[in-house]
């Protein structure tokens, strides 16, 4: 890392700022206070930010979103009081999470974090939950959209790490490379993320049998990961006589319940249901609790129909489905992979794959080393296809990987995916995933689902084919370091993404063109350019002729950065 640090700009009194105020109330402030920063505090000069469909979420959401309501731990109060960035509820906020920027004043306090660091932002405070998330920059803490921003010390050191939320990046790649990271590390943390294929340690657990339905395979699964708690709601004197004979004589005992009316409000890290009734499947969901996981097990019967499923919970909440047609509960926990990583031979499909995150899915795909792969990229928009055709094919092929680019609309595609990555946040795409699937396929619900989305699933289908639901949302500090690596290592140009670029008064057009899928990769914001509107990479010739020369193979490059932002100081800040 460089340790030669810039001069540091003395701030000014106001700044140019992109704040939502309503629901699909968004508006340009060109006079927004740039905050002094107290002792604790420091500021950040914004470099460049990315357009994230979830903004467009945001926007329309506001006070519902479960990011935007109040802090309820980890921090305290009097901090929150004192920070001017802090807007949970109908407060005004700054989206804007995909950001790049610079250091430009500390308080006297400040002791991890140096006046002139480039840094990458990482956004998501884990440790700081709200009612149903957690708190994150650019949701109830302003976020990039403006030209200065304020954080505190105090809430971007990682509790038990140490690591900062504010992450040291070198001065050579682009803002816009550095912005960028961010996406890629959301998908980076898709395949990276731990799964369990046992009870959770410490954890609860919710034992269900309907009538005919002996309990079977629960007693290694107990053995092993011996939970704090267990509850059972069952239905024959034979069940109870089971489960009797599992129970730990020195552990804390099993509570048996009535019914499920008994039990309101609670939830469990594990719920295993020995039944195949749908409506009780979509009630024992609501008793899941964040990254818990669901084990079906049929025992030889059908559930009959499709199971309304919350998808946005698998996405948001990390909530994970198992199953299994036969008896054991064991065998449903052993299809759980130890991550989302693709492997050997995996027939790979991404739906929505020319959009700005299916393309990073697909770019990954086609370059993540593995042997044998097969890449199938689904979409319905033709253009963008070419698009994403004429940057990943040369690069599937580079590395060996067998590619198509298919029109999901016009063209059939044959089933038996091992690996099913979905980018459209529709119900619908969920069940054509699952008819998709093959033996033992992986179904990642990338698309951000709102919490409460519930897709018609046709569990006994994913149930045979022994496949396994798995979500991600956000990432982490070690997510994004590995991102980093590859960038400063030369292995991942993520600016090959990049679609457009705007300043301030392009926002909302961008917003627009993310909402509508209309654009074929991401875009990106420099808010110094105050007046700029929108334009598409393929425009720059006719618009800007000494940007477009910065190109390279009509990607986005450092080059052509610099010669916009030139081009916009020599007119007088865009």
């Amino acid at each position: 890392m460089n340790e030669t640090l810039p001069p540091v700009p003395a701030l000014p009194a106001t700044q140019n700022a992109i704040q939502i105020v309503g629901p699909g109330q968004l508006v340009h402030n060109r006079a927004k206070p740039v905050p002094v920063p107290g002792p604790t505090q420091l500021i950040v000069k914004v470099e460049a930010v990315g357009i994230c469909f979830s903004d467009t979420k945001l926007l329309h959401a506001f006070t519902s979103h479960p990011r935007k309501s109040d802090v309820l731990a980890g921090l305290d109060p009097a901090a929150l009081a004192e920070n001017p960035s802090y807007v949970p509820g109908d407060r005004p906020t700054v989206p804007g999470h995909e950001c790049a920027g610079r250091i430009v004043a500390v308080g006297d306090d400040v002791r991890r974090h140096r006046a002139g660091e480039r840094v990458l932002v990482q956004t998501d405070y884990r440790h700081l939950p709200t009612a149903t998330s957690n708190a994150a920059f650019g949701y109830n803490f302003e976020g990039g959209l403006q030209e200065y921003v304020l954080l505190d010390e105090r809430m971007i050191i990682e509790p038990g790490t140490g690591e900062r939320f504010l992450i040291p990046v070198d001065e050579e790649p682009s803002g816009s490379a550095v912005a960028l990271l961010e996406p890629w590390a959301c998908v980076e943390a898709s395949y990276a993320s731990r799964q369990r294929a046992k009870l959770a340690p410490g954890g609860r657990l919710l034992v269900v049998a309907d009538t005919g339905h002996a309990i079977e395979g629960l007693a290694p699964l107990l053995a092993a990961v011996p939970p704090a708690a267990t509850i059972a709601v069952l239905a024959d004197e034979a069940q109870r006589l089971a489960l009797g004979a599992i129970a730990d004589p020195g552990g804390p005992g099993i509570e048996l319940k009535g019914g499920l009316d008994d039990l309101p409000g609670e939830s469990f890290d594990d719920v295993i249901y020995f039944g195949a009734d749908a409506e009780v499947i979509e009630r024992l969901q609501a008793h899941l609790a964040p990254r818990g996981v669901i084990d079906v097990v049929l025992g030889g019967k059908a559930i009959g129909r499709p199971v309304a499923v919350d998808v946005g919970r698998v996405h948001y909440d990390l909530t994970r489905w198992v199953g299994t047609p036969g008896r054991s509960a064991l065998d449903g926990y052993a299809i759980a992979p130890a991550d989302g990583e693709l492997r050997d031979d995996d027939r790979v499909a991404v739906i929505g794959a020319a959009g700005p995150m299916g393309f990073m899915h697909v770019i990954r795909t086609a370059t993540c080393g593995h042997s044998g792969i097969a890449l199938v990229a689904i979409d319905i928009d033709d253009a963008r296809l070419a698009h994403l055709a004429g940057i990943a094919a040369p690069l599937a092929a580079e590395h060996g990987v067998r590619v198509e680019f298919v029109n999901g609309r016009t063209t059939n595609v044959e089933p038996g995916f091992s690996y099913v990555a979905v980018m459209v946040p529709a119900p619908a795409i969920v069940a054509q995933a699952i008819e998709l699937a093959g033996e033992g396929c992986r179904l990642n619900l990338f698309a951000g689902f709102a919490l409460g989305t519930r897709a018609a699933l046709d569990l006994d289908a994913l149930i045979a084919k022994r496949g396994y639901l798995l979500g991600t949302s956000g990432s982490e500090i070690p997510d994004m370091k590995t991102v980093i690596g590859k960038l400063e290592r030369g292995e991942l140009d993520t600016n090959i993404s990049v679609d457009a670029i705007t300043g301030m008064e392009g926002v909302k057009e961008a917003l627009a063109a993310v909402e509508t899928r209309t654009s074929g990769g991401k875009i990106v914001v420099y808010p110094a350019l105050h007046e700029l509107g929108m334009i598409r990479l393929s425009e720059l010739a006719v618009r800007f002729p000494t940007v477009a020369a910065g190109l390279r193979d009509g990607r986005w490059t450092r080059a052509a950065e610099e010669a916009l932002l030139a081009a916009a100081a020599e007119g007088g800040g865009g």
